[in-house]
């Protein structure tokens, strides 16, 4: 399993896709450091309080961690959806699979080397954006290292999700359907907010059905409250109106819903693995 994600580690090396992602992350914290000086300079102009500038820091955080979820989504899809399924339409998952490997060795070694690549890029790019903008605006997260670490684990999820899915879908298949979950999810979750807004219990129902089945929403209301300052909290978390918006978290994601999601992934694999092996080479 080791040497499998070694190789998998090196094959994702060598792809102009993850260089593209590295030079497109570099760019956009870049771009948004130069934005955030701008938009401060106008907010002291205009003669905005402390408070002000730090909410309005802290909800463009906000937004570039949802901008970089969904690139996060395209490169579990991107890297995830071929994992399995483009090495059993060349021909080099029988050769592999041919020697003393056990089918769950490959794919536990594949989803290994895939989960570090993509662990690595969503800290590194998560922690540089937060540095950037914590230079330029002074305003950092009370923990900054909380909302990273669910980024990296939303990108975790749906790249298990999408490794299973090439056990027996083509990879542009399972690459958007992959996809395509992650958006229907974060959609439930807006519905689950407008119903706490609004108090219908049976939109916030649909949310708690997501967070089971694909429990990527669970984990981005931590990346949201990890971003947001506590005196923010304080002041508007009580309205109700303010629960409605689906980029603000009240309080952190429900410890039994996170545990879940560990558990997800773990079930999911083994589906993965039990899929492949009824598989015919």
């Amino acid at each position: 399993m080791i040497t499998v994600a070694r190789l998998t580690i090196g094959e994702t090396a060598r792809k102009r896709i993850l260089w593209v992602l590295i030079l497109l992350a570099v760019g956009a914290v870049a771009l948004t450091t130069w934005g955030v000086t701008l938009l401060i300079s106008a907010a002291q102009e205009a003669h905005a309080t402390d408070l002000q500038i730090k909410l309005g820091v802290s909800q463009i955080l906000v937004f570039i961690a949802f901008q970089f979820g969904f690139v996060l989504a395209m490169t579990a899809a991107f890297l995830g959806s071929p994992a399995i399924a483009a090495d059993l339409e060349s021909g080099v998952a029988q050769a592999m699979l041919a020697r003393p490997l056990r089918r769950s060795s490959y794919l536990l070694g594949r989803w290994l080397g895939l989960s570090i690549v993509v662990v690595l890029y969503a800290a590194l790019s998560g922690l540089l954006a937060i540095a950037a903008v914590s230079f330029v605006s002074g305003y950092l997260p009370p923990d900054p290292v909380v909302p990273v670490l669910y980024l990296a684990g939303q990108a975790l999820i749906l790249l298990t999700f999408t490794i299973v899915l090439s056990t027996r879908l083509p990879p542009i298949a399972g690459g958007a359907i992959a996809v395509v979950a992650w958006g229907m999810a974060w959609l439930a979750g807006v519905l689950g907010h407008i119903g706490i807004a609004i108090g219908t219990t049976g939109l916030v129902g649909v949310r708690d059905l997501a967070r089971i089945l694909l429990p990527t929403d669970t984990l981005w209301q931590g990346v949201i409250f990890g971003l947001e300052p506590s005196v923010v909290i304080q002041t508007i978390g009580q309205q109700q109106l303010a629960q409605g918006n689906p980029f603000f978290a009240l309080e952190p994601p429900n410890i039994a819903y996170v545990v879940w999601a560990g558990a997800w992934v773990v079930l999911a694999l083994v589906l993965g693995i039990v899929l492949l092996r009824r598989r015919e080479l």
